[in-house]
């Protein structure tokens, strides 16, 4: 579709598309397909013809400049990015959870090395008491996606036992107010843990466990994306998954 505010604004300065493109610097053709056919430029072409027009970029190509406002925003939620989970600092854990005002989350396979953290689940414990909803996600131990885990990851039937230890370490807090496990069968990409708006995504990767695996440290910025993104993943986990009984 072609571009009638560039058009417009060409009219209004007085200068047709061979003036323009010399003004910027551009050859003629490209500027005619911005505004024939709607072409979006460079960003330093949108800016130099904006300027030179003046009037205001986001005027001219206001989906474009959306687009990069949402990337900028996302990029801007990434807080750390570290290459396996056991590089993660431990303190950073602690401060996670510890800083939950609203919700805890957990979405994984067994999340083991948190469960059997004796001091992890008293705080989750302190939390629901507090007020703060937690809300626990493992795999099915039973389930098919819970054994083709085991197998890619090259230990078999030990992540179903993994899942039933987790569940056990789980149970001084099953049945407690604001407290929730569920169990899910789905084929998980990443293991998720959340506080609120922060967010550390444990990702998953063929042949390798997650605890070598890739984790990346988020805090939701407004008009970001991804740290939604993996929101709406996990809400859409929690809605087809089974409670465990207390």
């Amino acid at each position: 579709m072609a571009n009638e505010r560039l058009r417009a604004a060409l009219l209004q300065k007085g200068v047709n598309i061979a003036g323009l493109a010399e003004a910027i610097e551009v050859a003629p053709k490209t500027v005619e397909r911005w505004v024939t056919k709607g072409r979006e430029p460079y960003r330093k072409h949108r800016f130099a013809a904006a300027s030179y027009l003046g009037v205001d970029e986001a005027y001219l190509w206001p989906d474009a400049l959306t687009r990069e406002q949402v990337a900028a925003a996302s990029g801007s939620e990434v807080i750390a990015i570290y290459p396996h989970r056991w590089a993660v600092p431990r303190d950073i854990w602690g401060r996670l959870f510890s800083a939950a005002s609203q919700e805890i989350g957990v979405l994984a396979y067994s999340g083991l090395f948190l469960a059997d953290d004796g001091g992890m689940v008293r705080l989750f414990a302190d939390k629901a008491r507090a007020g703060v909803k937690v809300r626990v996600l493992l795999g099915d131990p039973d389930s098919a996606e819970v054994a083709q885990r085991g197998s890619d990851e090259g230990v078999g039937e030990s992540m179903a036992a993994q899942i039933r230890s987790a569940l056990v370490f789980y149970r001084p807090i099953t049945g407690l107010d604001n407290v929730e496990i569920r169990l899910h069968h789905t084929v998980l990409y990443n293991s998720i843990y959340r506080a609120d708006d922060e967010y550390l995504i444990n990702t998953h990767v063929y042949g390798t466990r997650a605890g070598n695996a890739p984790v990346l440290h988020l805090r939701r910025v407004v008009g970001g994306d991804m740290v939604a993104t993996y929101a709406e993943s996990y809400e859409k986990v929690w809605a087809q998954a089974r409670p465990v009984e207390s």
